[in-house]
């Protein structure tokens, strides 16, 4: 009830505003109150994410070809954090030049699966807003798995109850190395190795690539080597590649006829 109360509250308030901005606010205003009447030994954290790529490629689908600015800010109370992501538009490719084109509101709970120390669960919900875009909004709820295991073997569901009212099955590998050389006393670079591959439903490939079939879809596999630098802010340069795995898929894909994407990127991050 203290959640409804809330939300009725910030409608009254900004009732211009899109729904998932309504929803987060009131979600992070309900973590400062509990960070603020909960136990002391726990705080309210925060990240901000300034990320620039040569193209924007999501589960295989290239929505911008040329390079766009990604940044984002969350806050974390226990296991519970809220983001705000956009993805802002650097040329014209979509109408968009020097505006945000995509607006992602996320909600996620990560915690240790009761009686398996070897395994972290999540739950969560993302709302996909496309400002000034006659592309509709939508809503997608996930829950997923990641094993402590060599290369952190990972499986994450994502569940379209909106408009695509199908699901999206990523799974996935990771490995990092804190350290691989020192550039100063005060400067490291690590590097990370990421691979992922993705399955879709029919009703959701049926909704983003016109087939009514379960396919697999997408593999990603991205490299990148984090610099730490002072005042705890991390820089991190990487190189990803992205193909569509299914002939169905790449049969239809609209996007681009080639369908398969190698672009860089740079990514400054810090927590607070």
């Amino acid at each position: 009830m203290g959640y409804v109360k809330e939300k009725q509250k910030m409608m009254k308030i900004c009732k211009k505003c899109p729904p998932g901005f309504i929803f987060m606010t009131a979600v992070m205003s309900l973590c400062c109150g509990s960070a603020l009447a909960g136990d002391k030994n726990k705080s309210l954290g925060f990240n901000v994410s300034f990320d620039y790529f040569g193209k924007y490629i999501w589960r295989g689908q290239n929505v911008n070809d040329d390079p766009v600015f990604q940044p984002s800010i969350s806050a974390g109370y226990a296991d519970l954090t809220a983001t705000i992501w956009g993805s802002f538009d650097l040329t014209n490719y979509n109408g968009n030049s020097g505006d945000f084109s995509e607006l992602d509101y996320s909600l996620n709970y990560t915690s240790s699966l009761p009686g398996f120390q070897l395994v972290d669960f999540s739950i969560g919900v993302i709302y996909y807003d496309f400002p000034g875009s006659t592309i509709r909004d939508t809503t997608e709820l996930y829950w997923g798995l990641v094993f402590d295991l060599p290369l952190n073997p990972s499986i994450t569901v994502y569940h379209d109850v909106d408009e695509a009212e199908g699901s999206y099955v990523s799974l996935g590998l990771a490995h990092s190395i804190e350290k691989i050389a020192e550039l100063s006393p005060d400067w490291s670079v690590g590097i990370e190795i990421g691979a992922s591959l993705g399955w879709g439903s029919g009703s959701y490939n049926k909704y983003y690539w016109t087939t009514d079939q379960g396919k697999m879809q997408d593999l990603r596999l991205a490299i990148s080597f984090p610099v730490e630098l002072r005042d705890g802010w991390t820089l991190a340069p990487n190189l990803n590649y992205v193909t569509l795995l299914s002939d169905d898929i790449r049969a239809a894909d609209t996007y681009r006829t080639e369908s398969d994407y190698f672009f860089a990127g740079l990514a400054l991050s810090k927590d607070f």
